[in-house]
């Protein structure tokens, strides 16, 4: 059997969320798969990121894609296939609550693909989320927030530390490294959007993407309830 990892996102903004979400996968895991958290200045230490950032005007910029990173993580999702070296590799956002086994999950990996996700139609209408933040719009958004990696697919060979440390965000994001029949599909209740998604979807993974119960303004969407007992769970 091929090795399994899992990688989540960490923010120093987003600790409590961070810890909230790790704790909710290894809750329901029903065999025991390693958690890791991708911080960057442990990727910076290790020579694997070297993109520059920027602060302008309170918010964090890429200068190579000369566009705002509403999370320290915005890019550096990019090395999971490079971290974990072979095996399937998963990626999640912080920003989301886990109310499923993740490895059910795994089960759904296919070899045909590199990578599959939730190839959600997603156009924000608002111009600002969580915190202040500017919404950025680009092709197939969101489909990166939760990615399960082939590592072992030779067309993930393509997607090297020099161009995730060069190639604009916009890019990375819509899989530039990857032909369209190389990306498999999942279940969106694999990924639900708060405010977006389809609400007959029972969702296996409570997804966050503009602002969650952890701060002001997003105290009461939907799904607040079950992340404030996951986070009490966590406390205790």
């Amino acid at each position: 059997m091929k090795p399994l990892s899992i990688y989540l996102g960490f923010d120093a903004r987003e600790a409590e969320a961070f810890a909230v979400a790790r704790d909710s996968i290894r809750r329901r895991l029903s065999s025991p798969i390693k958690i890791r958290g991708l911080i960057l200045s442990h990727l910076r230490a290790q020579g694997l990121y070297w993109r520059k950032h920027e602060q302008r005007n309170g918010q964090l910029w890429d200068v190579i894609s000369d566009a705002p990173m509403s999370t320290e993580f915005a890019i550096s999702r990019f090395l999971v296939p490079t971290l974990a070296k072979s095996g399937w590799a998963l990626f999640l956002d912080a920003d989301m609550l886990v109310l499923s086994d993740l490895a059910q999950l795994f089960q759904k990996a296919s070899d045909r693909y590199a990578v599959l996700v939730v190839k959600h139609e997603y156009a924000p209408q608002d111009s600002v989320k969580m915190d202040g933040q500017r919404q950025t719009v680009y092709p197939r958004k969101n489909w990166s927030s939760l990615m399960l990696f082939n590592c072992d697919h030779p067309a993930n060979r393509r997607l090297t530390v020099n161009m995730i440390n060069s190639h604009p965000g916009r890019d990375l994001h819509r899989f530039c490294w990857l032909e369209d029949d190389e990306i498999g599909a999942l279940d969106p209740s694999w990924n639900y959007l708060v405010g977006h998604s389809d609400l007959t979807i029972k969702p296996r993974i409570v997804h966050f993407t503009e602002g969650g119960p952890w701060m002001f303004g997003y105290r009461d969407v939907p799904y607040a309830d079950e992340w404030r007992q996951a986070r009490d769970a966590w406390a205790t």
